[in-house]
């Protein structure tokens, strides 16, 4: 008995050593393997990044930089201006307008200039389109931005159509077919509307405006009118303000008075860096436009006497 309690133990001993042993040795064998895994993504990175760096000829990186010193960040990279929380309850008055402004205007010639893209810049009416276009912003029929407006109709009212004729050929005397698509010309549109509220905040006691909706006027003459001696203005649709102003904080736009400090369109509206006239104010007469109730230079004194009464309003709630 006391023989095989001695070997027993013995056995055992040796298990235990035999345990200890292969743990110590996966242990070792897991450290290998993590750092050939490091090894060889280390490889590998260098392998990317050198790869990249042929790849990259002298002519692609000096294309970055061809028209100025500089790879410009700042304006690509910007958000909008954020507006201040605002409640109901803040609210203590509210007045809703809507603006006329002339795009060729001089003030105004920076949301009309570029007629084509140039340097990094476009004009607001290209800057709109590319973002209904490839940035899913929403077009609307009216200001109360309830329906929709396809693509395929905005082409048709900025006058982009296709004129199918039928010819004879040649060769062959067989009749054909000839498919001739006018291109929409964005120079057309020269003005803007411009739906905006404007509110006195209590909490913080100050009189505000944003903007609510913007909408193009294409300015353009008929086909049969060679003296250009009437012009028609078609508005073409709608877009919510709020939604554009990520568009509008990543374009720039030249600024006369420094090139390195370009603005932005949000900007532009948000600092009121623009030129118009009331053309039409919230009312108990289904809104109706200023036109509608005056003719001739009463429409202006009209416009300036909605912004008086605006100034007014604020100026009247303190005391000097």
């Amino acid at each position: 008995m006391v023989c095989y309690s001695v070997i027993l133990a013995y056995k055992i001993n040796l298990c235990k050593v035999d345990f200890a042993l292969r743990v110590e040795f996966r242990t070792i064998y897991y450290y290998i393997f993590i750092c050939e895994k490091i090894k060889t993504m280390k490889k590998i990175t260098l392998l990317l990044a050198g790869l990249f760096f042929m790849l990259s000829t002298p002519d692609d990186l000096q294309a970055q930089v061809l028209s100025g010193v500089y790879i410009p960040h700042n304006t690509s990279e910007r958000k909008p201006i954020p507006y201040q929380y605002l409640r109901e309850a803040d609210v203590m008055w509210s007045k809703i307008i809507w603006r006329r402004i002339n795009l060729t205007e001089k003030m105004n010639l920076p949301l009309y200039f570029p007629t084509e893209e140039m340097d990094g810049r476009k004009s607001l009416v290209q800057l709109i389109m590319w973002g209904i276009k490839n940035k899913s912003l929403t077009a609307f029929v009216g200001d109360e931005f309830s329906s929709q407006l396809t693509l395929s109709k905005i082409d048709d009212k900025l006058g982009a159509t296709i004129d199918t004729t039928y010819d004879i050929d040649p060769d062959t005397g067989e009749q054909i077919t000839i498919i001739d698509k006018k291109q929409a010309d964005l120079r057309e549109i020269k003005e803007l509307l411009i739906k905006e509220m404007w509110f006195f905040d209590k909490q913080r006691s100050v009189m505000e405006v944003r903007v609510i909706g913007l909408a193009p006027i294409r300015v353009y003459y008929r086909a049969d009118d060679l003296e250009q001696s009437s012009a028609r203005h078609a508005r073409l649709f709608w877009i919510y303000y709020p939604e554009a102003r990520n568009i509008f904080a990543n374009q720039p736009v030249y600024n006369p008075q420094n090139q390195a400090e370009e603005k932005t369109f949000d900007d532009i509206f948000f600092k009121r860096l623009f030129s118009g006239y009331v053309f039409r104010e919230s009312n108990v007469y289904n809104n109706r436009m200023v036109s509608e109730y005056t003719t001739g230079l009463e429409v202006l004194l009209e416009s300036e006497r909605i912004k008086d009464k605006i100034f007014n309003f604020e100026h009247d709630l303190w005391e000097f």
